[in-house]
């Protein structure tokens, strides 16, 4: 899959070892770099399988998430001009293969 991460912010924490176990400890680190992997091996959205790969809802509707550690989540969106849709108008994440990161935390605080 094509990933995107245009938060400069966000790409230092997806690269930089240092920084990711400094701002969210080790677990949470090992995690991400995990799920990175994922992210990137798959061919589609609906290959991950670690995680707990799921669609958001509410005010994150249209995003998808992966759990890291505690509730420390992974959320990411398409990337597709346009975002392929089923007739009902729910995004077909079988199809989504490019990808961005948007938001690394705990959204429930």
């Amino acid at each position: 899959m094509e990933i995107d991460i245009p938060d400069e912010d966000l790409r230092a924490l997806c690269e930089q070892q240092r920084r990711v176990v400094r701002t969210l400890g080790a677990a949470c680190a090992r995690k991400l770099r995990s799920r990175l992997a994922d992210l990137q091996a798959a061919a589609h959205v609906r290959e991950l399988v670690a995680g707990r790969p799921h669609p958001l809802k509410g005010d994150r509707k249209g995003q998808f998430a992966l759990d890291l550690h505690g509730g420390v989540r992974l959320v990411f969106e398409p990337n597709h001009n346009p975002v392929p849709r089923f007739p009902n108008g729910g995004i077909d994440w079988a199809q989504v293969t490019q990808i961005t990161i948007i938001y690394i935390g705990d959204y429930h605080d």
